[in-house]
């Protein structure tokens, strides 16, 4: 009656700014900012590729990303890069990973 309000399981990984750092310096990952331009003043993840989740060509852009690599997702405090995940998901990204706290978290632990 209420299967509109379930959820399944996530199709990505949540981790801490440790684990996201630390995979981030294995090879064959792709860092990405779902963030609005605007948001870069408040710092970024070095070697990041912007991909601005409000646009409107955001799946289009996923769409030309090789869906062999790893992902690394961040935005302001991990809520747009979580529900960016669930888009790539449902679209066949397998490895995606996103950091929790986002740059917020970031910005107190690497600073």
């Amino acid at each position: 009656m209420f299967s509109i309000f379930t959820r399944g399981p996530k199709k990505y990984t949540d981790v801490d700014v440790a684990e996201f750092a630390q995979l981030k310096d294995q090879q064959d990952h792709v860092v990405i900012d779902v963030r609005s331009p605007g948001e870069l003043a408040e710092g970024s993840i070095p070697g990041h590729q912007m991909i601005n989740f409000f646009d409107n060509t955001f799946k289009d852009k996923l769409s030309k990303l090789d869906k062999a690599k790893t992902y690394l997702v961040y935005c302001r405090s991990g809520n747009r890069s979580g529900q960016a995940c669930t888009v790539m998901a449902n679209m066949g990204f397998e490895k995606l990973y996103n950091l929790q706290g986002g740059i917020m978290a970031w910005n107190r632990t690497q600073g």
